[in-house]
Protein backbone atom coordinates (compact mmCIF):
# COMPACT_ATOMS: atom_id res chain seq x y z
CA UNK A 1 0.00 0.00 0.00
CA UNK A 2 1.26 3.49 -0.85
CA UNK A 3 2.64 5.70 1.90
CA UNK A 4 0.95 8.98 0.97
CA UNK A 5 2.83 12.02 2.28
CA UNK A 6 1.66 14.67 -0.19
CA UNK A 7 -1.35 15.99 1.68
CA UNK A 8 -0.61 19.65 0.97
CA UNK A 9 -1.29 18.83 -2.69
CA UNK A 10 -4.56 17.09 -1.91
CA UNK A 11 -6.05 14.90 0.79
CA UNK A 12 -8.01 11.67 0.69
CA UNK A 13 -11.77 12.12 0.71
CA UNK A 14 -13.04 11.40 4.22
CA UNK A 15 -15.53 8.48 4.28
CA UNK A 16 -17.96 10.71 6.17
CA UNK A 17 -17.77 13.34 3.42
CA UNK A 18 -18.28 10.68 0.74
CA UNK A 19 -21.32 9.27 2.54
CA UNK A 20 -22.83 12.75 2.90
CA UNK A 21 -22.37 13.37 -0.83
CA UNK A 22 -23.83 10.11 -2.15
CA UNK A 23 -27.54 10.93 -1.74
CA UNK A 24 -27.02 14.15 -3.72
CA UNK A 25 -25.18 12.36 -6.50
CA UNK A 26 -28.08 10.02 -7.12
CA UNK A 27 -31.57 10.50 -5.64
CA UNK A 28 -31.26 14.09 -4.44
CA UNK A 29 -30.10 15.59 -7.71
CA UNK A 30 -32.46 18.58 -7.90
CA UNK A 31 -31.36 22.12 -8.66
CA UNK A 32 -31.33 24.17 -5.43
CA UNK A 33 -32.88 27.10 -7.28
CA UNK A 34 -35.97 25.09 -8.25
CA UNK A 35 -39.17 25.96 -6.36
CA UNK A 36 -40.44 22.40 -5.85
CA UNK A 37 -39.82 20.30 -2.75
CA UNK A 38 -36.83 18.48 -4.24
CA UNK A 39 -35.18 21.78 -5.08
CA UNK A 40 -35.92 23.15 -1.63
CA UNK A 41 -34.34 20.04 -0.08
CA UNK A 42 -31.20 20.65 -2.11
CA UNK A 43 -31.23 24.29 -1.04
CA UNK A 44 -31.47 23.27 2.63
CA UNK A 45 -28.56 20.87 2.19
CA UNK A 46 -26.42 23.66 0.72
CA UNK A 47 -27.37 25.99 3.56
CA UNK A 48 -26.54 23.41 6.22
CA UNK A 49 -23.19 22.65 4.59
CA UNK A 50 -22.30 26.33 4.37
CA UNK A 51 -23.01 26.66 8.08
CA UNK A 52 -20.61 23.76 8.74
CA UNK A 53 -17.85 25.37 6.68
CA UNK A 54 -18.47 28.76 8.27
CA UNK A 55 -18.26 27.28 11.78
CA UNK A 56 -14.70 26.09 11.07
CA UNK A 57 -13.50 29.70 10.78
CA UNK A 58 -15.94 31.38 13.17
CA UNK A 59 -18.05 32.93 10.40
CA UNK A 60 -21.73 33.12 9.52
CA UNK A 61 -23.06 31.04 6.65
CA UNK A 62 -24.33 34.19 4.91
CA UNK A 63 -20.78 35.52 4.77
CA UNK A 64 -19.58 32.61 2.62
CA UNK A 65 -19.51 32.52 -1.18
CA UNK A 66 -19.12 28.98 -2.50
CA UNK A 67 -16.79 28.70 -5.49
CA UNK A 68 -15.32 26.07 -7.80
CA UNK A 69 -11.84 26.28 -6.26
CA UNK A 70 -9.63 28.25 -3.90
CA UNK A 71 -8.03 29.89 -6.94
CA UNK A 72 -11.43 31.23 -7.99
CA UNK A 73 -12.08 32.37 -4.42
CA UNK A 74 -8.79 34.29 -4.30
CA UNK A 75 -9.49 35.92 -7.66
CA UNK A 76 -13.02 36.80 -6.58
CA UNK A 77 -11.76 38.37 -3.35
CA UNK A 78 -9.00 40.49 -4.85
CA UNK A 79 -10.72 41.46 -8.09
CA UNK A 80 -14.05 41.97 -6.34
CA UNK A 81 -12.53 44.33 -3.80
CA UNK A 82 -10.39 46.27 -6.24
CA UNK A 83 -13.27 46.76 -8.69
CA UNK A 84 -15.21 48.63 -6.00
CA UNK A 85 -12.16 50.59 -4.86
CA UNK A 86 -11.43 51.70 -8.43
CA UNK A 87 -14.91 53.19 -8.59
CA UNK A 88 -15.05 54.74 -5.12
CA UNK A 89 -11.56 55.72 -3.94
CA UNK A 90 -9.14 56.78 -6.67
CA UNK A 91 -6.42 57.55 -4.12
CA UNK A 92 -5.88 53.86 -3.42
CA UNK A 93 -3.86 52.27 -6.22
CA UNK A 94 -1.41 50.07 -4.28
CA UNK A 95 -1.39 46.32 -3.49
CA UNK A 96 0.95 44.50 -1.10
CA UNK A 97 1.65 40.77 -0.96
CA UNK A 98 4.62 38.51 -0.19
CA UNK A 99 7.17 36.70 -2.33
CA UNK A 100 6.04 33.27 -1.07
CA UNK A 101 2.34 33.41 -1.88
CA UNK A 102 0.59 30.68 -3.86
CA UNK A 103 1.01 31.04 -7.64
CA UNK A 104 -2.71 31.82 -7.92
CA UNK A 105 -2.14 35.03 -5.97
CA UNK A 106 1.18 36.00 -7.49
CA UNK A 107 -0.01 35.49 -11.07
CA UNK A 108 -3.08 37.62 -10.41
CA UNK A 109 -1.06 40.39 -8.76
CA UNK A 110 1.37 40.39 -11.68
CA UNK A 111 -1.57 40.81 -14.08
CA UNK A 112 -2.88 43.69 -11.97
CA UNK A 113 0.55 45.32 -12.10
CA UNK A 114 0.42 45.19 -15.89
CA UNK A 115 -3.01 46.83 -15.72
CA UNK A 116 -1.69 49.83 -13.80
CA UNK A 117 -1.84 48.90 -10.12
CA UNK A 118 1.27 49.63 -8.05
CA UNK A 119 2.47 46.42 -6.43
CA UNK A 120 4.89 45.73 -3.57
CA UNK A 121 6.15 42.17 -3.11
CA UNK A 122 7.53 41.82 0.41
CA UNK A 123 10.70 39.71 0.72
CA UNK A 124 11.03 37.00 3.36
CA UNK A 125 13.91 35.91 5.58
CA UNK A 126 15.67 32.54 5.47
CA UNK A 127 12.84 30.97 7.44
CA UNK A 128 10.24 32.24 5.00
CA UNK A 129 8.80 35.00 7.17
CA UNK A 130 8.11 38.55 5.98
CA UNK A 131 8.97 41.43 8.27
CA UNK A 132 6.08 43.32 9.84
CA UNK A 133 8.44 46.29 10.12
CA UNK A 134 8.86 46.19 6.34
CA UNK A 135 5.11 45.85 5.91
CA UNK A 136 4.42 48.82 8.16
CA UNK A 137 6.89 50.89 6.14
CA UNK A 138 5.21 49.82 2.90
CA UNK A 139 1.50 50.24 3.65
CA UNK A 140 0.25 53.80 3.25
CA UNK A 141 -3.03 55.64 2.82
CA UNK A 142 -2.73 54.76 -0.88
CA UNK A 143 -2.75 51.01 -0.19
CA UNK A 144 -5.96 49.32 -1.26
CA UNK A 145 -5.30 45.72 -0.25
CA UNK A 146 -2.80 43.52 1.59
CA UNK A 147 -2.85 39.79 0.77
CA UNK A 148 -0.87 37.37 2.94
CA UNK A 149 -1.34 33.61 3.18
CA UNK A 150 -2.04 32.10 6.60
CA UNK A 151 0.38 29.20 6.10
CA UNK A 152 2.79 28.44 3.30
CA UNK A 153 1.91 25.44 1.16
CA UNK A 154 5.54 24.38 0.55
CA UNK A 155 7.22 24.89 3.93
CA UNK A 156 4.25 24.99 6.31
CA UNK A 157 5.56 28.26 7.78
CA UNK A 158 2.83 30.17 9.63
CA UNK A 159 2.73 33.78 8.54
CA UNK A 160 2.19 36.79 10.84
CA UNK A 161 -1.37 37.38 9.64
CA UNK A 162 -2.63 38.97 12.86
CA UNK A 163 -0.01 41.70 12.71
CA UNK A 164 -0.36 42.12 8.95
CA UNK A 165 -4.12 42.56 9.28
CA UNK A 166 -3.69 45.17 12.00
CA UNK A 167 -1.21 47.15 9.88
CA UNK A 168 -3.48 47.05 6.83
CA UNK A 169 -6.56 48.12 8.76
CA UNK A 170 -4.69 50.91 10.55
CA UNK A 171 -4.25 52.54 7.13
CA UNK A 172 -7.76 51.81 5.91
CA UNK A 173 -6.59 49.04 3.59
CA UNK A 174 -8.40 45.74 3.15
CA UNK A 175 -6.86 42.41 4.21
CA UNK A 176 -7.14 39.09 2.36
CA UNK A 177 -5.66 35.82 3.55
CA UNK A 178 -5.32 32.50 1.76
CA UNK A 179 -6.10 30.06 4.58
CA UNK A 180 -6.24 26.99 2.36
CA UNK A 181 -3.39 25.10 4.06
CA UNK A 182 -4.18 26.35 7.57
CA UNK A 183 -7.88 25.52 7.89
CA UNK A 184 -8.38 22.22 9.67
CA UNK A 185 -4.71 22.05 10.72
CA UNK A 186 -4.49 25.05 13.05
CA UNK A 187 -7.27 27.25 14.47
CA UNK A 188 -8.40 29.86 11.94
CA UNK A 189 -10.51 32.87 12.94
CA UNK A 190 -12.00 34.91 10.12
CA UNK A 191 -12.22 37.92 12.44
CA UNK A 192 -8.83 39.25 11.33
CA UNK A 193 -9.74 39.28 7.63
CA UNK A 194 -11.97 41.09 5.19
CA UNK A 195 -11.64 38.15 2.80
CA UNK A 196 -10.51 34.59 3.51
CA UNK A 197 -10.01 31.74 1.04
CA UNK A 198 -10.71 28.05 1.70
CA UNK A 199 -10.54 24.79 -0.27
CA UNK A 200 -12.41 21.53 0.37
CA UNK A 201 -9.84 19.10 -0.98
CA UNK A 202 -7.11 20.27 1.40
CA UNK A 203 -9.12 19.09 4.43
CA UNK A 204 -10.49 15.74 3.22
CA UNK A 205 -13.36 17.14 1.19
CA UNK A 206 -13.92 16.76 -2.57
CA UNK A 207 -12.02 18.54 -5.32
CA UNK A 208 -13.75 21.28 -7.28
CA UNK A 209 -15.17 23.22 -4.31
CA UNK A 210 -13.80 26.31 -2.61
CA UNK A 211 -15.20 29.01 -0.39
CA UNK A 212 -14.64 32.71 0.10
CA UNK A 213 -15.44 34.48 3.35
CA UNK A 214 -16.47 38.10 2.78
CA UNK A 215 -16.76 40.21 5.91
CA UNK A 216 -20.12 41.91 6.28
CA UNK A 217 -19.83 45.36 4.72
CA UNK A 218 -16.56 44.64 2.88
CA UNK A 219 -16.60 45.91 -0.71
CA UNK A 220 -17.25 43.14 -3.20
CA UNK A 221 -18.16 42.96 -6.87
CA UNK A 222 -18.98 39.51 -8.32
CA UNK A 223 -16.51 37.83 -10.60
CA UNK A 224 -19.27 35.64 -12.10
CA UNK A 225 -22.71 37.21 -12.37
CA UNK A 226 -25.92 35.37 -11.57
CA UNK A 227 -28.61 35.12 -8.92
CA UNK A 228 -26.98 32.31 -6.91
CA UNK A 229 -24.99 32.89 -3.71
CA UNK A 230 -26.94 36.09 -3.01
CA UNK A 231 -25.84 37.38 -6.44
CA UNK A 232 -22.18 37.12 -5.46
CA UNK A 233 -21.33 34.09 -7.62
CA UNK A 234 -23.45 32.93 -10.50
CA UNK A 235 -23.85 29.30 -11.56
CA UNK A 236 -25.85 26.36 -10.28
CA UNK A 237 -24.35 25.22 -7.00
CA UNK A 238 -22.34 22.00 -6.86
CA UNK A 239 -24.64 20.46 -4.27
CA UNK A 240 -22.76 17.18 -3.68
CA UNK A 241 -19.43 19.00 -3.51
CA UNK A 242 -20.68 21.64 -1.09
CA UNK A 243 -22.29 18.98 1.11
CA UNK A 244 -19.02 17.04 1.14
CA UNK A 245 -17.15 20.24 2.02
CA UNK A 246 -19.50 20.79 4.94
CA UNK A 247 -19.03 17.28 6.29
CA UNK A 248 -15.25 17.54 5.92
CA UNK A 249 -15.21 20.93 7.67
CA UNK A 250 -17.12 19.50 10.63
CA UNK A 251 -14.59 16.69 10.89
CA UNK A 252 -11.72 19.13 10.58
CA UNK A 253 -13.02 21.12 13.53
CA UNK A 254 -13.02 17.97 15.65
CA UNK A 255 -9.60 16.90 14.37
CA UNK A 256 -7.97 20.13 15.52
CA UNK A 257 -7.66 18.42 18.90
CA UNK A 258 -5.45 15.78 17.24
CA UNK A 259 -2.92 18.24 15.82
CA UNK A 260 -0.34 17.14 18.40
CA UNK A 261 -0.55 13.58 17.08
CA UNK A 262 0.17 14.74 13.54
CA UNK A 263 2.99 16.98 14.79
CA UNK A 264 4.50 14.02 16.68
CA UNK A 265 4.58 11.93 13.48
CA UNK A 266 5.98 14.88 11.48
CA UNK A 267 8.74 15.43 14.04
CA UNK A 268 9.52 11.71 14.12
CA UNK A 269 9.84 11.73 10.33
CA UNK A 270 11.93 14.88 10.33
CA UNK A 271 14.30 13.71 13.04
CA UNK A 272 14.63 10.31 11.41
CA UNK A 273 15.50 11.84 8.03
CA UNK A 274 18.11 14.14 9.54
CA UNK A 275 19.66 11.19 11.40
CA UNK A 276 19.79 9.00 8.29
CA UNK A 277 20.88 11.67 5.79
CA UNK A 278 23.90 13.63 7.10
CA UNK A 279 23.82 17.28 6.09
CA UNK A 280 20.08 17.41 5.37
CA UNK A 281 18.36 20.56 6.65
CA UNK A 282 14.79 21.68 7.23
CA UNK A 283 13.71 24.66 5.12
CA UNK A 284 11.79 27.03 7.39
CA UNK A 285 12.65 24.99 10.46
CA UNK A 286 13.31 28.09 12.55
CA UNK A 287 9.77 29.46 12.15
CA UNK A 288 6.41 28.35 13.57
CA UNK A 289 4.98 25.79 11.15
CA UNK A 290 1.91 23.74 10.43
CA UNK A 291 1.98 20.48 12.39
CA UNK A 292 1.91 18.37 9.23
CA UNK A 293 4.58 19.86 6.94
CA UNK A 294 8.32 19.34 6.55
CA UNK A 295 10.40 20.66 3.64
CA UNK A 296 13.89 19.15 3.61
CA UNK A 297 17.00 19.92 1.57
CA UNK A 298 19.22 16.92 0.77
CA UNK A 299 22.98 17.05 0.12
CA UNK A 300 25.79 14.62 -0.66
CA UNK A 301 28.82 13.83 1.50
CA UNK A 302 30.53 17.04 0.37
CA UNK A 303 27.47 19.16 1.19
CA UNK A 304 26.50 19.58 -2.47
CA UNK A 305 22.80 19.53 -3.35
CA UNK A 306 21.49 16.21 -4.67
CA UNK A 307 18.88 15.77 -7.39
CA UNK A 308 15.63 15.74 -5.40
CA UNK A 309 13.68 14.73 -8.51
CA UNK A 310 15.68 11.51 -8.66
CA UNK A 311 15.10 10.98 -4.95
CA UNK A 312 11.38 11.60 -5.42
CA UNK A 313 11.18 9.04 -8.25
CA UNK A 314 13.05 6.44 -6.24
CA UNK A 315 10.70 7.01 -3.29
CA UNK A 316 7.76 6.70 -5.65
CA UNK A 317 9.03 3.36 -6.92
CA UNK A 318 9.18 2.26 -3.29
CA UNK A 319 5.51 3.21 -2.87
CA UNK A 320 6.08 6.54 -1.11
CA UNK A 321 4.40 9.69 -2.47
CA UNK A 322 6.03 13.04 -1.67
CA UNK A 323 6.49 16.25 -3.64
CA UNK A 324 9.02 18.86 -4.70
CA UNK A 325 6.67 21.74 -3.92
CA UNK A 326 3.29 23.04 -5.02
CA UNK A 327 1.39 20.49 -7.10
CA UNK A 328 0.15 23.28 -9.38
CA UNK A 329 3.77 24.04 -10.27
CA UNK A 330 4.90 20.45 -10.90
CA UNK A 331 6.24 19.61 -14.30
CA UNK A 332 8.02 22.95 -14.62
CA UNK A 333 11.77 23.38 -14.79
CA UNK A 334 12.00 26.46 -12.57
CA UNK A 335 13.06 26.03 -8.93
CA UNK A 336 10.53 26.72 -6.20
CA UNK A 337 9.82 30.45 -5.95
CA UNK A 338 9.20 29.95 -2.23
CA UNK A 339 12.61 28.45 -1.54
CA UNK A 340 14.49 30.90 -3.75
CA UNK A 341 12.70 33.77 -1.97
CA UNK A 342 14.07 32.29 1.26
CA UNK A 343 17.61 32.68 -0.11
CA UNK A 344 18.28 29.21 -1.52
CA UNK A 345 20.05 29.01 -4.84
CA UNK A 346 18.41 27.20 -7.71
CA UNK A 347 20.32 23.95 -7.12
CA UNK A 348 19.58 23.99 -3.39
CA UNK A 349 15.90 24.61 -4.04
CA UNK A 350 15.90 21.71 -6.52
CA UNK A 351 17.45 19.50 -3.82
CA UNK A 352 14.42 19.86 -1.55
CA UNK A 353 11.38 17.64 -0.98
CA UNK A 354 8.13 18.37 0.83
CA UNK A 355 6.63 15.77 3.15
CA UNK A 356 3.07 16.62 4.21
CA UNK A 357 0.97 14.46 6.54
CA UNK A 358 -2.72 14.26 7.35
CA UNK A 359 -4.95 12.98 10.14
CA UNK A 360 -4.89 9.63 8.33
CA UNK A 361 -1.09 9.38 8.31
CA UNK A 362 0.34 6.47 10.28
CA UNK A 363 3.55 5.48 12.02
CA UNK A 364 3.88 2.71 9.41
CA UNK A 365 4.11 5.33 6.65
CA UNK A 366 6.82 7.17 8.55
CA UNK A 367 8.69 3.90 9.07
CA UNK A 368 8.46 3.16 5.34
CA UNK A 369 10.24 6.41 4.49
CA UNK A 370 12.91 5.96 7.11
CA UNK A 371 13.54 2.36 6.05
CA UNK A 372 14.20 3.43 2.44
CA UNK A 373 16.50 6.37 3.14
CA UNK A 374 19.79 4.66 4.03
CA UNK A 375 19.89 2.76 0.73
CA UNK A 376 18.80 5.82 -1.22
CA UNK A 377 21.45 7.89 0.49
CA UNK A 378 24.11 5.37 -0.46
CA UNK A 379 22.97 5.30 -4.10
CA UNK A 380 22.55 9.03 -4.63
CA UNK A 381 25.60 10.17 -2.70
CA UNK A 382 27.75 7.66 -4.54
CA UNK A 383 26.23 8.54 -7.93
Amino acid sequence: MMAYLDNNATTALAPEARDAMLPHLFGGFANPSSPHSAGMAARRAVGEAKAQVAALIGARAVDLVMTGSATEATHAAILGALRVIEETDHRRDHIVTTAVEHPATLALVDDLRQRGWRVTILPVNRDGLPSLVDLAATVTEATALVSMMWANNETGVLMPVDGASAIAHAHGALFHTDAVQAAGRVPVDCGIADYLTLSAHKLHGPKGVGALYVRKGAPFHPLIHGHQERRRRGGTENVPGIVGFGAAASLAALWLDEADTVAFLRDRLEQGILARWPGATVNGGGAPRLPNTSNIRFVDAQGRPVDAEELLMRLDRAGIAVSMGAACSSGGTEPSHVLTAMGLGGRDAAASLRFSLSRYSTAAEIDAVLAELPALHARLVAA
